[in-house]
């Protein structure tokens, strides 16, 4: 129990600080964890995959943003 208490803090500390490559890199790792359990895995997994779906979304938000304060009236300023 003690290393799923270790990835789950992992999974964390990942999540908190919100860089898309430290959660890819984890979430490879945790493919080939032989230590977790399945559900385990997937549980862990499918949090960094949700913070990476939500990281991107923000991203494109922030884009669309931009763009637009930027084209005030048709033109970019």
């Amino acid at each position: 129990m003690a290393h799923l208490e270790d990835v789950i803090a992992r999974v964390d500390a990942a999540v908190a600080e919100n860089v898309i490559e430290h959660m890819n890199e984890l979430l490879i790792e945790l493919s080939d964890d032989a230590e977790l359990t399945r559900e385990d895995r997937y549980a862990q997994q499918q949090r960094l995959r949700i913070a990476i779906a939500q990281k991107g979304h923000h991203h494109k938000a922030e884009v669309e943003q931009r763009r637009e304060d930027l084209t005030k009236g048709g033109t970019i300023i």
